[in-house]
């Protein structure tokens, strides 16, 4: 007979794999297919959170950018030119379809679009007034892209509707009291009263003449613009505004605020437009290369050398000198 072993006895119990723990089922290991989904949808939510930042801090540095941009005065550099206006195959292709429908009867003729288009080639972007509204505004715009362009027009309602179809024009009406009738009595007058009211330097804003452009918006009159294109009033029939307050104050402007001002006159064929032209932008103004027919072209200079008593002849003190 065997003798009992002494000591403590130890008791190991092995739990089954096959049986419930606590009355529960065992845990069984994730599928592949849940776990591969679970991992996508991580991977998922980090690349959105990435993208969702990134866009954040792109439109804040844009925001910033342009609220920049906002605040800065216009300012075009000679440097920075030909950089701020249209590529030359751009301008080329505007100016070569503008000219192939000049065929029509509301449109201008080839040659007079052209010659334009030669003068913002050179000077564009720069500062553009247009006095009238009609088949070539987008193209004048275009073409000084990179710089200001403003139309001027006697139909308030035909600023509007172009307003509206062109979002960003700057456009603004004009009232003229003048009719192309009294071209020979406005003349007469403005040759008496140049001493005072009519000269050729002056504030157009504060003008008692009667030729003079004085309920533009005030800050075009402190604009040294650098093109002036006088396609507008009508000047049809007799009773027209016709364009003789157009042109002269183009040539005030150009006289009082520029320093070579090109001013271009359509229709030059016209009496009014031929006369006005010659009375206040002076034949020794006239550019003839770029000159057509129907399209006065003048160099007008302004600054110090300017004649402050007449449109047209050098100053008195150079006549002076050279008697």
């Amino acid at each position: 007979m065997m003798k009992a072993m002494a000591g403590p006895k130890l008791l190991v119990v092995h739990t089954s794999s096959n049986k419930a723990l606590n009355g529960m089922a065992p845990a069984s290991p994730m599928p592949f297919h849940v776990w591969s989904r679970c991992m996508w949808l991580v991977v998922f939510l980090a690349l959105f959170t990435c993208v969702s930042l990134l866009t954040v801090f792109s439109t804040a540095r844009a925001s910033g950018g342009v609220a920049y941009q906002a605040a800065a005065p216009f300012t075009v550099t000679a440097a920075g030119a030909a950089e701020a206006g249209l590529p030359r195959y751009v301008f080329d292709a505007l100016v070569h379809y503008a000219a192939a429908a000049g065929n029509s009867s509301s449109s201008m003729p080839e040659p007079d679009v052209r010659a334009i288009a030669s003068v913002l080639r050179r000077r564009a972007p720069c500062n553009l007034l247009v006095f009238g509204l009609g088949a070539e505004t987008p193209l004048w715009r275009a073409l000084n892209h990179g710089g200001r362009t403003v139309f001027l027009d006697e139909n308030p309602y035909y600023v509007v509707h172009l307003e509206g179809k062109h979002p960003g024009l700057e456009a603004y009406d004009v009232a003229y009291a003048t009719a192309v009738r009294e071209l020979p009595d406005l003349l007469d007058a403005a040759r008496a009263a140049r001493a005072a009211e009519c000269r050729p330097v002056q504030n157009l804003l504060f003008s008692e003449c009667r030729l003079a452009i004085n309920d533009l918006p005030n800050q075009l009159y402190d604009v040294a613009w650098d093109v002036i294109l006088v396609d507008g009033p009508r000047g049809f029939t007799q009773g027209s505004p016709g364009r003789m307050s157009a042109i002269y104050s183009a040539a005030v402007m150009a006289r009082t605020k520029g320093t070579e001002t090109e001013v271009m006159v359509h229709d030059y064929e016209r009496e009014v437009e031929r006369a006005c032209g010659r009375e206040f932008l002076c034949d020794e103004n006239r550019v003839t290369a770029t000159s057509t027919p129907s399209l006065g072209h003048f160099l007008v200079r302004g600054g110090a050398a300017v004649n402050r008593e007449a449109f047209c002849g050098p100053p008195a003190a150079q006549k002076s000198k050279s008697t």
